[in-house]
């Protein structure tokens, strides 16, 4: 089982996640296959030290959908961080890196992240 840690201080979000999600996905082992999750655990440390912008925390909105009519919800990144943390951002921005097919819950039980 391999083991990788990232450092998030002082980079963006999304340059972090997406070298998460290549670890997550098996996608730098040689031994690389799409139907397999690997055995790896991701760890991402210092989540609070990461650099975002003030701008991208009031436009960046992240939008869910409830299944009913007008069930629209949008919140901003600043009041994401406010609510839940930055390490809530760590994570959809990973989830939303990975494959949408039944490894994807697998894979995101391999990531750890820590403010």
């Amino acid at each position: 089982m391999n083991n990788y840690t990232i450092d998030a201080k002082g980079k963006r979000i999304g340059r972090v996640a997406s070298e998460a999600a290549i670890y997550l996905m098996g996608k730098n082992s040689v031994k690389f296959a799409r139907n397999k999750a690997p055995e790896v655990k991701v760890a991402i440390i210092n989540c609070a030290k990461a650099y975002i912008n003030a701008k991208k925390k009031n436009d960046k909105e992240y939008v869910t959908f409830t299944g009913f009519r007008g069930g629209i919800n949008t919140e901003k990144l600043a009041d994401l961080i406010e609510r839940k943390g930055t390490g809530e951002a760590f994570k959809r921005a990973v989830y939303r890196m990975l494959p949408s097919n039944s490894l994807r819950k697998t894979m995101m039980l391999n990531l750890t992240i820590t403010e």
